[in-house]
């Protein structure tokens, strides 16, 4: 952030930006900034003649001001007017800066930018009037004050659930603040125009599990001497497919990265067998439907597995290296093939955390006759699922659980995926095929679930597994 000028202007008036006189900045105890009311946000892009001016009725705060100014960037600078009041007086904070961690574009997640104001504007004909009116409508943004954002924030379910207080949210709370302006530079949202669903997202989810996240990984350090290489904490997130585990991830590993830490992801489907691997499966189970594709337990290259997890707890010195492996699901014709090591990514050490995701991670085997009174074919899945915790869950330390309520919602959370696909213009699977693709998944998810959200994952600890129960819209609710 480049300031390049910070003046105070100060007189009893009302709060109209033409009528305010200079002050001097050095004498500016005369005006209790902490005692303001936020009245309105005034901009001028440099170089340009358009400006405008923008009613915020909020309280202002240090903690506003520099969430708001932490979000600008160093190119595109504009002039900014705060532009504070008390009963008796106003001023405004002139600083000259930018906007360009305001504007929208084409990345990010499409259920955060589908629901932004923002994003909306500027697909409309306003958009025409360029940069700094797309991101700021005619609309006043309705700006939260901190006190706000904290009584939000202590409403979230986890809150309890995490062992947090209010007074543990007071303290941390500009943490908060920086954790909500990276997730909306990240999604590429406004964050003045947050719907509840997207501050429910951030600050009932993402935020509350990363601050879980930063706890274990404390945890986990703090068991080892100075001086040791420390592995590092394995995380794992069992999540029925859809439930929106991925973008979870992702958000996480971000909020690792701007925080000075080093993290990898990784994902079940990464172990899947080669094709040809897949094919003699296939053939050993003839007229298997569980078996026929990619997906159960018994279609992932176990020792792959162990060899990779291996070389990823052994990243502990600065310039050691490896590349993660990824499995190409579009080759074959969607049968899928483990992609070439050429487009693996590359990691360097030292990790801190490894982030294993996967909608059957912690599935443990049942009685013989238990599975096959769901479904005859999952007897061979489930003999196959006897060598996963050495594969698998032995490496994990800490767990995060994603419960949902009924295992249908899988499909519906697939079927919306494939039409926005559709809509898109881009191949999706059709109505019929949706059913059929979730129809091989659905005996697991009825078996396995209720195990898993009963007892855990298997050797899980109670002190170090959170489980989040969500509803339809993938939002956590208050639950177990």
């Amino acid at each position: 952030m480049s300031m390049a000028a910070l003046n105070i202007f100060t007189r009893p008036c009302s709060p109209t930006a033409s009528s305010l006189g200079p002050y001097d900045f050095n004498h500016h105890n005369r005006f209790n900034v902490s005692s303001c009311k936020l009245h309105s946000l005034f901009l001028r892009k440099s170089n340009d003649r358009a400006s405008r001016l923008y009613s915020i009725p909020t309280h202002f705060s240090k903690s506003v001001f520099w969430s708001m100014s932490s979000r600008l960037e160093e190119s595109n600078p504009a002039t900014v007017f705060l532009v504070l009041c008390t009963a008796h007086q106003c001023g405004i904070l002139v600083f000259s800066i930018s906007v360009d961690s305001f504007s929208t574009g084409s990345g990010g997640c499409s259920w955060m930018q589908n629901n932004s104001t923002c994003h909306n504007t500027a697909a409309s004909n306003d958009c025409r009037q360029g940069e700094l009116y797309s991101v700021f409508p005619t609309k006043p943004a309705t700006v939260s004050s901190v006190q706000d954002l904290f009584e939000f924030i202590c409403s979230g379910p986890l809150i309890e659930k995490m062992g947090l207080t209010p007074e543990k949210v007071s303290e941390s709370i500009d943490k908060w603040l920086a954790y909500g302006t990276q997730l909306c530079r990240l999604f590429k949202l406004n964050e003045l125009y947050l719907t509840v669903p997207q501050k429910a997202r951030f600050y009932h989810y993402y935020i509350p599990v990363f601050l879980w996240c930063e706890d274990q990984i404390s945890q986990h350090r703090s068991m080892f001497k100075d001086g040791d290489d420390i592995p590092p904490l394995v995380i794992g997130f069992s999540a029925p497919q859809g439930c929106g585990k991925t973008t979870l991830v992702f958000a996480l590993d971000y909020l690792f990265q701007v925080t000075g830490r080093k993290s990898a992801t990784i994902s079940i489907d990464d172990f899947y067998l080669t094709a040809e691997g897949q094919a003699k499966l296939r053939e050993e189970n003839p007229g298997n439907a569980l078996l026929e594709f990619r997906g159960n337990a018994g279609s992932h290259d176990l020792p792959f597995s162990v060899e990779t997890l291996t070389a990823l707890d052994n990243l502990t010195k600065e310039g050691m290296k490896m590349k993660l492996p990824r499995y190409d699901k579009s080759a074959y014709n969607g049968r899928g093939d483990r992609a070439s090591p050429s487009t693996w990514p590359e990691i360097e050490g030292p990790l801190e955390a490894i982030l294993f995701e996967g909608w059957m991670l912690g599935f443990k085997p049942l009685p013989a006759e238990v599975v096959k009174a769901v479904d005859p074919q999952l007897e061979s899945v489930n003999k196959n699922l006897e060598a996963y915790y050495d594969a698998w869950d032995k490496f994990i330390k800490a767990w995060i659980v994603i419960k949902i309520k009924d295992p249908s919602c899988v499909y519906q959370w697939r079927l919306q995926a494939e039409i926005a696909m559709r809509e898109a213009g881009k191949p999706g699977m059709s109505d019929e095929e949706v059913n059929d693709f979730v129809s091989r998944y659905l005996p697991a998810y009825k078996a396995y679930l209720p195990t898993l959200y009963s007892e855990g994952p298997s050797g899980s600890n109670p002190k170090h597994l959170l489980v989040i129960e969500i509803d339809e819209g993938r939002n956590p609710i208050l639950g177990i």
